[in-house]
């Protein structure tokens, strides 16, 4: 488990998936323009299953790391976050990806999710650089990353494939040396 002030984060597990099931069909208006095509079985307990499979198997090959968040009050499940796409070698970099539930949207809880992932990001698992990409539209989620440290790098033409289509993404970044900066001066 990884706290941080008002939220905490942690692995998601089996148990996990009615409230999980829930957020996501509550919140499926809301997510579908942000995010891949969902399969037709997205919500159901045996692709549920297969997903927590595979983000075990990516943390236990340091390929990834999944985390559901939690607001801290109620320790109520609000949204998730991804450590995807991990780069070892020379880069040591990973892509971060995030969803956060209707109800909860405006709040600050993605700022606060993104903030206590950081650290672990660049002190446990000891990268060097975080990635995300946002569409252009997407100006509460630029926000996010703006607030959270994050520098936008530029335009990805027809960079992901969104709800089954290729859609332009801004890059955002953010090194270990700026959030170490950005840690001294809080």
């Amino acid at each position: 488990m990884i706290q941080g002030r008002s939220i905490w984060l942690r692995p998601p597990q089996i148990n996990d998936y009615g409230p999980w099931a829930e957020l996501r069909a509550q919140s499926r208006a809301h997510l579908v323009p942000w995010e891949p095509a969902w399969p037709r079985d997205d919500l159901t307990k045996s692709a549920y299953r297969r997903r927590i499979k595979h983000y075990q198997r990516e943390a236990r090959d340091d390929l990834g790391y999944a985390f559901l968040v939690f607001e801290g009050a109620r320790d109520q499940l609000i949204g998730g976050l991804t450590l995807s796409n991990v780069r070892r070698g020379v880069t040591q970099s990973a892509m971060l990806g995030y969803w956060l539930g209707l109800p909860f949207v405006g709040q600050g809880h993605m700022t606060a999710a993104v903030r206590t992932l950081l650290p672990h990001a660049f002190e446990t698992l000891r990268l060097h650089r975080v990635e995300a990409a946002v569409q252009p539209g997407n100006v509460r989620s630029a926000g996010v990353l703006r607030r959270a440290g994050f520098t936008e790098e530029g335009l990805a033409r027809r960079y992901l494939k969104i709800n089954g289509h290729w859609q332009d993404h801004l890059l955002f970044a953010i090194l270990a040396e700026d959030w170490m900066t950005r840690e001294v001066q809080q």
